[in-house]
């Protein structure tokens, strides 16, 4: 669950707030699955998802 900057940053990409949360959660769901459903690494999951996707989003957005 990131601060606004994040959004704002994907917004200007063109991307859906909501897709993208939802892209998210099904990336951690995936990070999950790997490791059992082990609790306590929720969070982790959350933000390696989310730092994935914004940086794969960077670079498919990339000027020049």
């Amino acid at each position: 669950m990131a601060d606004n900057h994040g959004q704002e940053n994907n917004n200007k990409y063109g991307i859906d707030p909501d897709k993208f949360r939802a892209m998210i959660a099904e990336r951690a769901y995936y990070k999950a699955e790997q490791r059992d459903f082990a609790t306590g690494y929720e969070m982790v999951d959350w933000l390696e998802a989310e730092k994935e996707l914004n940086k794969q989003y960077f670079y498919w957005f990339q000027e020049g």
